[in-house]
């Protein structure tokens, strides 16, 4: 062995002293195990120098951005996952941001076939329509305690049904269909989608300066471009012509509505700004107070000249529960406006109150009530009444279904009787009439809403209207219709 032939040398030479065999052996041992310490400490200084190699490419990546294929898996990965995390992190507040987003979707579509009608009439006999709404509301940051949201309410259709033909006829209630739409009303092939309603609202809890969670008075604030009627003369049995009565004097005032009061503009919006005072001090019975004012009237309604002859509106509701607790809505509101339009073409103050009333009478029957006055101004007709029920299918077995059951009276106006009534006896503008005018237009009408599936609905319905416009020689109508509603 290496270590014997060295200190054999070193003995003959002289310079080593003889030791026993033991010693030898162990002094052999350990310079074995110095050159495997050696070598190994030789391994190490390589895998350091590796390593070193891999650091500096390791940190060389982390400090770029961009994932390449050919820095240390390490790092690509690292970087990957910190990507993964940004992109969650974007989506996470994306989806906070969105957090209490609404939104529905709905498309409606009826046929209605009238009877009674002058023969020729134009457009008359059969109609088919559609439109489709889509609303989204999105609530915002709240800004201290005041709670506030954006709402947008898009509408396409086409078809005007068969209110054409009714209005020529010289019916008051001018829209057996009141969900017949088209764009600006102009053009059967305008099918476009427009901005109907685009409206800001914010919620400012009372007192000012007050403990939030004590409040029970809110302060709301709405601006933009709106129904007026989502905003008064609401009715939660009478006011949505998509699943119950489809004749627009059910669905809102008919004064405001056929008698064209609101104003609107030739989609049925308007421009307005809406305060209301809202009190919960008696959580289960609130009230409220409202204040409108509305551009109105053919250029009031487009933003032409919104201020220069505005409607007024005010309302006062109360929901009280009666009938052993059951919920109803009680609403007493006027309406004034400096510059309408009288039976003559001209211009003047119109004015008039109205009354809307709700109320659940038995888990399943919802009675509703309507009347309107005008006290200053002259219209075709000066008062409206309007009433009847709304009756789930609890009864029979089928809860999700209703029917539907009302009557309205129209009183034709001093003036109207006065100047004779007009009509068209083939409703194209060439058997124009004239008669005597007395007592009212009288109308009916009973729907069947049948439910498919939580989302579909098929509603027949028929409508009944005597008198039109308080002529007593004039045929009864009768229109059967049927209307699907897909709404989500």
């Amino acid at each position: 062995m290496k270590f014997a032939h060295l200190y054999a040398a070193l003995v003959a030479a002289g310079l080593a002293t003889p030791v026993l065999a033991a010693d030898a052996a162990l002094l052999e041992k350990l310079m074995a195990r110095l050159d495997k310490l050696e070598s190994r400490n030789a391994e190490l200084e390589k895998e350091v120098k590796a390593l070193r190699g891999e650091s500096d490419k390791l940190a060389a990546g982390l400090d770029s951005e961009r994932i390449s294929q050919y820095e240390p898996e390490l790092s690509s990965r690292l970087k990957a996952a910190e990507k993964d995390v940004l992109d969650m992190k974007k989506s996470a507040k994306t989806v906070g941001a969105l957090e209490g987003l609404k939104a529905t979707a709905a498309l409606a579509t009826v046929a209605q076939h009238a009877s009674g009608l002058p023969k020729g009439t134009r457009d008359g006999g059969s109609q088919l329509n559609y439109r489709a709404d889509v609303t989204v509301e999105l609530p915002l940051k709240p800004m201290g305690d005041t709670e506030h949201k954006l709402f947008a309410h898009f509408r396409m259709g086409q078809g005007l049904g068969l209110n054409a033909p009714f209005s020529n006829l010289g019916h008051f209630a001018s829209a057996p269909n009141a969900l017949a739409f088209r764009a600006s009303g102009a053009n059967p092939d305008d099918s476009v989608a427009i901005l109907g309603q685009a409206w800001y609202q914010a919620a400012i809890p009372l007192p000012l300066g007050g403990f939030k969670p004590r409040s029970r008075e809110t302060l709301e604030l709405t601006f933009g471009k709106m129904d007026i009627f989502g905003f008064f003369d609401q009715n939660t049995a009478a006011g949505d012509e998509a699943k119950q009565f489809l004749n627009s004097v059910f669905v809102h005032n008919p004064l405001l509505d056929a008698g064209r009061e609101v104003g609107v503009d030739a989609n049925g919006f308007q421009p307005g700004f809406v305060a209301a005072y809202v009190n919960k001090t008696t959580k289960v019975e609130p009230w409220r107070l409202s204040l409108g004012i509305f551009g109105a009237g053919e250029r009031g309604a487009n933003y032409q000249r919104s201020l220069a002859a505005p409607l007024l509106m005010v309302q006062a509701e109360k929901h009280l529960k009666l009938f052993g607790g059951l919920g109803g809505n009680y609403r007493v509101y006027a309406w004034n406006r400096s510059r309408a339009a009288e039976l003559d073409g001209r211009s003047g103050k119109h004015a008039g109150l109205g009354v809307s009333i709700d109320q659940r009478v038995s888990d399943g029957i919802n009675l509703f009530a309507r009347y309107g006055k005008l006290v200053k101004g002259e219209l075709a007709f000066d008062q409206a009444l309007a009433a009847g029920a709304e009756i789930n299918g609890s009864a029979w077995g089928r809860a999700a279904d209703a029917v539907g059951l009302g009557g309205a009276w129209l009183h034709a106006s001093g003036e109207y009787r006065r100047a004779g009534g007009q009509g068209d006896l083939i409703g194209d503008g060439s058997g124009v009439f004239t008669f005597t005018p007395a007592g009212a237009e009288k109308l009916a009408e009973i729907y069947y809403r049948y439910r498919i599936s939580p989302q579909f609905e098929l509603t027949p319905d028929f409508q009944w209207i005597a008198r039109p416009g308080a002529n007593p020689d004039a045929r009864s109508a009768r229109v059967i219709g049927l209307r699907a509603n897909v709404a989500f």
